[in-house]
């Protein structure tokens, strides 16, 4: 029967029919405008508007600054209301820890991600529950990429491809930015599928760095509709098909051990080939862009701070001298270079947002609400840049980590939180697994490079004078990375150059094995 009929029929019918009516009309206005509305308990936050809370607030891009203007003006742990849904910001160290390090079963899952979804069928390692199948991958890649298998094992490739990338810098330094991609590349490649990347134009030069371009920009918080949270504007279908990735002959590598070690002893129940191809295909994106992004930086600062150039080069020439680069087992013995990394990673980091936690159950920290279900935001680049917790934030100064002597994840895994680098690995168990060959690339082309060669601003052809560099100069998106810009850079002696080119011999020697058919 029309509604209309039965609201007729309720006139005639009764008197007070009209005065139900209105009760009821006004009970349902009354809930729909609390939709949006922050509970009194929850962390404090900009005021909401009435349905949409604070999505009229939040920014297309950039809103990694906007935590940050909103920690100082609302408090280190904030709140916002995206429609029905809550999001909690900790922008605070002791906050991280006591919910996400001291209370991992509450909070690391994931927010739904309805544009994620779409673009990987549901199956990506940092989208997932914490559930079978996130443990089972997450165990695949923390074995593989073990301190033990890559200081035992994969250390050969990263060594060879590092000599490979100082060899081209000699020869061509004007193509320096897809150099160190090509290396990072051909480093988790050879490593995961067996084949390097001779050339950044080559497919597994470049593949990566096609799909993480536009993988960033539409992971961007603020950059779709907001789906997740009002579900009605999502389109109705299925994610594209993907084609199986050719393989090649049999490799030394973890794919083809994988694909073994599944042979004899079964396929996982917890995971789908679809999600085993998937896996594989996302040890490269994590290994890959986000560490070239992080050394292109430390470019970048090198440039643009010829002291911080000099003074690790002290600790450089102590160790190796001219008879040959640094090795990993050099680390304990220039320490300066670990601070040199940590503070790229602090200054500029590449994850500006992170990618947000999930609220199993109802909780609260120190007195205030974390609803369940809620979206849990780490910050990095506002913690990163909060005056209260670093001095003069927005400078490149290596010596604020002298006395950090160790690596990034002894600190991650340290109850004492005061003591924390920094944040571009996660936290909790959500702590990204490929922390150990991130690092391990990132000191040893530092060292390398800094080894090997001067860096300096670029000088103007026509009137030779220096053209500044702009430490601002970055994409937008969820993963950040210095837009391609221009450095000197010059060798440091003939010696460092045969050194170089003796140690290129030997370094293609090796690769031989990971090259194409």
């Amino acid at each position: 029967m029309p509604v209309l009929s039965i609201v007729q029929g309720l006139r005639e019918s009764s008197p007070i029919a009209p005065v139900l009516i209105a009760v009821s009309f006004s009970i349902l206005v009354y809930k729909l405008l609390q939709v949006g509305k922050r509970d009194p308990r929850m962390p404090k936050g900009p005021p909401t508007l009435p349905i949409i809370g604070n999505a009229h607030q939040i920014p297309a891009s950039g809103l990694y600054r906007k935590f940050l203007e909103w920690a100082k003006e609302y408090g280190s742990v904030f709140s916002l209301k995206i429609g029905p849904s809550s999001i909690i910001v900790l922008c605070d160290r002791k906050a991280i820890h006591k919910l996400l390090v001291e209370k991992g079963s509450i909070y690391s899952d994931r927010p739904p991600s309805y544009v994620g979804n779409i673009l990987t069928q549901g199956d990506h390692l940092a989208l997932e529950q914490m559930d079978v199948t996130w443990r089972e991958k997450r165990k695949v890649i923390s074995h593989n990429f073990s301190p033990k298998q890559l200081d035992e094992k994969h250390f050969r490739i990263q060594e060879s491809e590092a000599t490979v990338l100082m060899t081209n810098l000699l020869t061509d330094p004007d193509n320096f930015y897809n150099d160190v991609r090509r290396y990072t590349a051909s480093v988790v490649t050879s490593i995961t599928y067996g084949f390097r990347a001779p050339t950044f134009e080559s497919f597994w030069g470049s593949g990566v760095y096609n799909v993480m371009s536009k993988w960033t920009a539409a992971m961007e918080p603020g950059a779709n509709p907001p789906v997740d949270e009002f579900p009605f504007l999502g389109l109705r279908g299925s994610a594209p098909s993907r084609g199986a990735r050719a393989r090649g002959d049999k490799r030394n590598c973890i794919i083809d051990s994988l694909l073994d070690e599944y042979e004899k002893k079964g396929w996982p129940a917890a995971v789908t080939q679809h999600g085993f191809t998937n896996l594989m295909g996302e040890t490269v994106e994590g290994g890959a862009d986000t560490t070239a992004a992080q050394l292109l930086t430390l470019i970048l600062a090198f440039a643009l701070h010829p002291k911080v150039q000099n003074k690790a080069r002290k600790e450089i020439d102590a160790a190796c001298g001219v008879e040959r680069s640094p090795r990993w087992s050099d680390f304990s013995k220039m320490p300066y270079m670990n601070c040199i990394v940590k503070e790229g990673m602090r200054w500029r980091p590449v994850a500006v947002t992170a990618l947000p936690h999930r609220a199993r159950e109802e909780d609260e920290y120190e007195g205030m609400l974390i609803p369940k279900g809620a979206t849990v935001f780490i910050p990095t680049w506002a913690l990163h840049h909060n005056d209260e917790l670093y001095d003069d934030p927005d400078s490149f100064n290596p010596d604020r980590y002298l006395g950090h002597e160790k690596l990034a994840n002894d600190y991650a895994g340290s109850p004492d939180f005061t003591r924390r680098d920094h944040y571009n690995y996660g936290a909790g168990r959500r702590l990204c697994p490929g922390i150990h060959l991130a690092e391990r690339n990132m000191w040893r082309i530092a060292s390398k490079l800094l080894w090997a060669f001067e860096f300096s601003e670029p000088l103007d052809p026509v009137t030779g004078k220096v053209q500044p560099l702009d430490p601002n100069a970055y994409n937008p998106g969820i993963l950040q990375a210095p837009l391609p810009f221009k450095v000197r850079i010059k060798v440091r002696s003939e010696a460092h150059r045969r050194i170089i080119e003796q140690e290129h011999g030997e370094a293609l020697e090796f690769m031989k094995q990971y090259d194409e058919c």
